[in-house]
């Protein structure tokens, strides 16, 4: 299926989600034949689908109901919506939709569908129901969205547990591989991935610490996971929590073969192969200079602008967002924001005694920052390191080339 189709058929599946939302009816109560369900969406190919996506079905055929809710909404006109997302203070809300319409969307994107039916009492089913239909209201619909820990999938967790109670219990069966916040996104992202290398780079070290359990289901898939595990009180006894697993849609497993110019096209254009032409071009630059026994100042003035000026977004991420996860970022190491100082310092004086010492500044920030890597403080981008290598020899030549030009000025 051609990207256009495929965005056409997304726009598609989205106005039928607003079409039809506009048409639900509040019910009050559900039949005996009544069935609610945790839907999980396989990801998909754009950045922000490659995570998966999660909701709720309520179905009714005694009522011919039958909905997805759903806690992934956001609404593009609302008022500041980019500058609440830089922020980190972007607005998500529960919709409603036709159950089909939810259906068509995804499986027009070739996402896996899959169903999980809850096992409730009659009594449990009606509270969830009535709880989600509140929840859709005007008023209560819209939550500070949050990456880790409140989306579209911690919100059907967090649901169940404020519904059924102590009646739900995980118990100690979801046992996932022990990984970080930061390992379970890259799994999710191929990491030679320009997506995933500006997230490596954005995010903080607050995302290098072992997530638990529990944490874990800010994935999709893990909800899915972790109910699957989970007991509710039944009539005489607990109960699995899941009575019925189904997979409603499941894609085609098989690729589209891209041809071998193709591939080559886009590893020549990866992060790794950029970075890595980068890291050799700065080797080579320097090595030409010795051989010339002259410093490039322009080299020097691009390397501590380009860096000072990514130095100062992490800053503010860091510092004037919301956003937890940039929080604590120790790619400031090789991005330091003084850079771009010294970058505009450089056009009224070349060479100074400072520079030489603000180069050899920068080579300890380096080594720090592989101590970091080393000793499991942050993770950093992989794609990068060529370039931190390439970074490390210019800084070292450029610092003792200063020295030289200031012991002995033309």
């Amino acid at each position: 299926m051609s990207a256009l189709k495929k965005t056409i058929y997304g726009l598609l599946g989205i106005c039928f989600i607003w079409m039809s939302h506009g048409t639900l009816r509040a019910q009050t109560s559900l039949s005996d034949q009544a069935e609610i369900s945790i839907l999980t969406i396989g990801p998909g190919e754009a950045l922000y689908d490659r995570f998966g996506h999660s909701a709720f079905r309520v179905s009714d055929p005694t009522q011919n109901l039958d909905w997805a809710f759903n806690y992934g909404t956001y609404d593009f006109n609302a008022p500041n919506f980019y500058g609440k997302f830089v922020q980190g203070q972007m607005m998500y809300a529960l919709s409603v939709s036709y159950f089909d319409a939810f259906f068509t969307h995804y499986k027009r994107q070739n996402r896996s569908v899959q169903e999980q039916t809850l096992n409730l009492s009659q009594e449990q089913k009606n509270q969830l129901f009535a709880y989600l239909q509140w929840n859709a209201q005007a008023g209560n619909k819209s939550y500070r969205y949050d990456f880790f820990y409140d989306n579209c999938a911690t919100r059907i967790r967090d649901v169940l547990v404020k519904n059924l109670g102590g009646a739900l219990d995980y118990g100690q069966a979801f046992k996932p591989e022990p990984m970080t916040f930061r390992q379970l996104i890259q799994n999710q992202v191929p990491y030679n991935n320009w997506g995933s290398v500006g997230m490596d780079i954005a995010i903080g070290a607050v995302v290098d610490v072992p997530a638990t359990p529990w944490q874990f289901q800010f994935l999709p898939k893990y909800v899915a996971q972790a109910h699957a595990e989970a007991s509710v009180n039944g009539l005489n006894a607990r109960e699995p929590l899941i009575k019925s697993d189904e997979v409603l849609f499941q894609p085609a497993t098989t690729e589209p073969q891209k041809s071998s110019l193709m591939r080559l096209l886009m590893f020549l254009g990866s992060p790794l192969m950029i970075f890595s032409v980068l890291g050799l071009l700065l080797v080579l630059r320097s090595w030409w200079d010795h051989q010339r026994q002259q410093r490039c100042i322009h080299t020097d003035r691009a390397i501590w602008l380009l860096t000072g000026v990514i130095g100062i977004l992490l800053v503010l991420l860091w510092f004037a967002t919301d956003h937890l996860a940039t929080k604590m970022n120790y790619n400031l190491l090789w991005a330091m924001p003084t850079s771009a100082i010294v970058a505009l310092l450089s056009f009224r004086q070349k060479s100074a005694s400072w520079m030489g010492q603000y180069q050899m500044f920068l080579v300890l920030m380096l080594i720090l920052m592989v101590m970091h890597q080393f000793t499991g403080v942050q993770s950093f981008a992989p794609a990068l390191w060529p370039l931190i290598a390439g970074l490390m020899i210019r800084l070292i030549y450029s610092r003792n080339a200063i020295k030289k030009e200031v012991e002995n000025p033309s």
